[in-house]
């Protein structure tokens, strides 16, 4: 099962590169529906006071209209005066508006007087009377009433279709007769209004949702888009370096061959004809009796003597022994000798005691880029002479080879040198150990200088590679 789930490398750095991008994504919407709804809230409650503000302002004039029409009867009469009271309950009854629009009235026991669109409360006490949300409405009258004048909100019954809504009730008090004088106004419009912006609201939100998905999605579709191509592109790349590289190794093998071949045939083929000539002069001589049988077995054994030392210089070009044994430093020597002696180019090496604290990739790669440079120098530099310093410091250890040759030649408009094989096979070898290489060349001869890191330097016997560093 875990086989099975195990992503790739592309879908890690997809989901590496997506992740981020969702999660913000998911934070931003969430922050922007909470911002959208708080400040949507404050706009649809100061809507809602200035509307409600606005009916009670409503309920006021025509609370102003009623007691204009009764002012005179109340402040002649008397508490008692029940003509006039009977007075006032007519005029209060015949003051209805709109179609829900109506004054009632109730005394402080809780007995309804006046109601004209619903007759049915008259002469009734309704102390205790709720609303189907259990807010008190008889009683909580009477107390706004006592205390002079108020504002009282509740669910009542409309009359012009006996469907419950919201009611915002004004009541006064007449305190000489104990009456609870009022009138209300529904406000089902305005929680309406209100409910229809929060809707609206809500709608903006989901609208703010479905850009933001199709923003991520439309992100993550570039991203997966672009991951693919460049992951085409890259995979691509890398065939094409592989087949360059698998030539690359398939041209240095038949150089080797190549070179390999010559020597045989230049040097070791040679050789063995002159000894197969003098021993078969040897048999000769010996089978004619003469003495001189003896001097060509002598030059036959030095053939033979010839022969052994090639075989062995060969060897040695191929793996020099001396480098596993005694290190880059002994070998670097061996090398510049035998180079020095072949080609007459006056050659030095000024190199520190590693005491094989190189590793062993480090070494052979060192070694072989040596042997490339003087091998360049050798065919085509020019030169006179050659110097190589091989140093240790704090990043590793640095190889410099520097020659007084033609240098070598550069790319039209670039200054750069052009990379033949051999360059390439040095810059493969360095890279192998996330080394650098560099090459700087001019009509004055060329320096190549490669750095080993320090990641491949030993530890010190006794000191573990920490402390050394």
């Amino acid at each position: 099962m875990r086989e099975r789930f195990k992503l790739s490398y592309g879908q890690k750095l997809f989901l590496l590169a997506t992740l981020p991008l969702i999660v913000a994504a998911a934070a931003i919407a969430v922050l922007v529906a909470n911002q959208s709804r708080e400040l949507a809230d404050r706009e649809i409650a100061a809507l809602e006071q200035q509307m409600i503000a606005a009916k009670e302002a409503e309920l006021e004039n025509y609370m102003s209209i009623a007691r204009t029409a009764i002012v005179n009867i109340y402040g002649r009469a008397l508490p008692d005066d029940e003509a006039a009271k009977l007075e006032v309950t007519q005029i209060l009854s015949s003051l209805v508006y709109g179609q829900d629009g109506y004054f009632f009235v109730f005394d402080y026991d809780g007995n309804n007087l006046v109601s004209p669109r619903q007759t049915y409360l008259i002469g009734k006490n309704w102390s205790g009377l709720e609303d189907l949300n259990g807010v008190p409405i008889t009683d909580e009258l009477i107390r706004i009433a006592r205390t002079g004048a108020g504002y009282h909100s509740f669910d009542w019954p409309k009359p012009s279709t006996r469907e419950t809504a919201r009611m915002v009730a004004y009541v006064v008090g007449l305190q000489d007769w104990k009456w609870a004088v009022g009138t209300g106004i529904f406000i089902d419009d305005v929680l309406e209004t209100v409910a229809a912006a929060r809707a609206d609201v809500e709608a903006r939100i989901q609208r703010t949702f479905v850009y933001i998905i199709a923003i991520t999605l439309s992100a993550l579709l570039v991203v997966f888009f672009s991951g693919l191509f460049i992951n085409i592109r890259e995979r691509r790349l890398a065939d094409a370096k592989l087949k360059e590289l698998t030539q690359r190794i398939f041209d240095t093998q038949e150089e080797e061959r190549g070179r390999v071949a010559r020597e045989l045939h230049d040097s070791i083929s040679q050789i063995l004809v002159g000894v197969r000539y003098a021993l078969e002069l040897t048999r000769r001589r010996l089978a004619s009796g003469d003495d001189r049988a003896a001097e060509n077995l002598d030059k036959g054994i030095d053939h033979l003597n010839g022969a052994i030392q090639e075989v062995r210089r060969i060897s040695r070009d191929l793996r020099p022994g001396v480098l596993d044994d005694l290190g880059l430093g002994p070998a670097l020597q061996s090398l510049t000798e035998e180079f020095s002696k072949r080609t007459g180019i006056q050659t030095e090496l000024e190199t520190v005691v590693f005491r094989n604290r190189l590793d062993q990739e480090a070494k052979i790669a060192l070694y072989r880029i040596a042997q490339e440079a003087l091998t360049n120098i050798e065919r085509h530099a020019e030169a006179t002479q050659v110097s190589i310093k091989l140093a240790g410091h704090t990043r590793g250890a640095t190889m410099r080879i520097q020659d007084n040759g033609r240098g070598i030649p550069q790319t039209r408009g670039r200054g750069q040198p052009v990379e033949g094989l051999g360059l390439r096979n040095m810059m493969e070898r360095i890279e192998q150990l996330d080394g650098t290489l560099r090459v700087l060349s001019s009509r004055s001869g060329t320096v190549i200088e490669a750095q080993v890191p320090l990641s491949h330097l030993l530890p010190p016997e006794g000191k573990t590679r920490k402390e050394t560093a």
